[in-house]
Formats: structure tokens, sequence, C-alpha cells
């Protein structure tokens, strides 16, 4: 752990206190991957960059799995999955999804967005990470010690910021900033337009 319940009193929610601790590096796979892993009702997944993330399996299968069969797993038990992301999957990503019929037939819904930037990843509605890491393994603290990056953010359960985050990612997953994108010209598939065929 790298240090006890911060108060950000003065940095979020226009001056509101919100209790939240502080990850780096390994400890991103210690809270967020397994927090994911514990999912109940729902995941929401931001991320820029969408690799292929080996983690830990559980005892007494192979040492260790894609993160998309724990998904699988998720999606089976009927947690709802969503991943939003700005650039394209890497291959190994897409040959682990595309052999987990739960996550091909509609358990992991994604979205493509080039502007996203931001990394989230919200749990049951009350879990909460905001960070620099992407949904990669060496991001999210999945490699070994001297190949994973340097990173940091801050897991909470304040239910203000939680609504806050949550709103964004909404909002953004329906696509309401497509219609005043300057890119949009050049989006292989608006949100907005996703939307509208989903819904």
């Amino acid at each position: 752990m790298v240090g006890p319940m911060a108060d950000f009193s003065d940095l979020l929610s226009g001056g509101r206190r919100v209790a939240a601790r502080l990850v780096a590096d390994r400890e991103h796979y210690e809270r967020v991957v397994e927090a994911v892993r514990r999912a109940e009702t729902s995941v929401w997944i931001a991320t820029a960059n969408l690799k292929e993330m080996l983690v830990e399996a559980p005892w007494p299968r192979k040492k260790y799995r894609s993160v998309l069969q724990d998904l699988s797993d998720l999606a089976e038990r009927g947690v709802e999955l969503r991943l939003m992301h700005a650039s394209h999957p890497s291959r190994p990503f897409r040959r682990s999804f595309d052999r987990l019929p739960a996550l091909v037939e509609g358990g992991l819904e994604m979205r493509l967005c080039p502007r996203l930037h931001f990394k989230a990843v919200i749990v049951d509605g009350a879990f909460l990470y905001l960070g620099s890491a992407n949904w990669t393994g060496a991001g999210l603290g999945a490699k070994g010690e001297h190949r994973r990056n340097f990173e940091l953010g801050f897991v909470t359960g304040d239910c203000g910021l939680l609504d806050e985050i949550q709103a964004t990612y909404e909002s953004l997953w329906r696509g309401d900033p497509c219609s005043s994108c300057r890119v949009r010209d050049t989006c292989e598939m608006p949100l907005d337009v996703v939307t509208k065929l989903a819904g």
C-alpha cells in the first residue's frame, strides 16, 4: 500500500471531501484487477490502450490465464460488462476474446472512441479506480517487477464521485459529445450511431 486514505477536499467535487486511497505499480493489480474479479452486478472500464492481459489463475488451474476468462466467468453469472477504448484491441486480445462464447455473444459490450484518454474502472457502482493505468498487463501491474509501468491512481467508494464518473462514462457511452466532435468525419463508428443501432 502506498499510503493511508487521502483527503482530496480541495481537488475534487468542488471542494467536497473525498476519501481515497493512492495506489501505485503492482498495487493496481492487487486492488483493481481483484475488485473486477469479485464483481457482482457490473464492471465498466475506460482505457486508451487495450491489450491482452495475463493474470494469476485460481488454484489449481494453470498458473496464468487471460483476464478475459475472468470477464467471461462474470458474464456467465449475469454481470454487466462494458469496455470503452480508444484504439483497436491487440491481436492477442482479439484471439483470446474470440475463444470465449460468453463474450462474443454480447457478454462484453465494447465501444471505441478515438478521443478517449481517461482510465477508469467502476465495479458494482461502489468501487472506482481513476488513474494513469491502461487496461494492460504493464499498466495494471500484472507483468513482472522490471517490466510493468510506473503508474499512479486512486481508488475510492465515494458515492458522489462515483455518481459523477458514472454520469461522464454513460454520456460518452451514449455518444452525447459526438454531434460536436471535430474528428467525427474520420471516426469509424461514432458512439451515437452505435447507440442507435444497439437501441
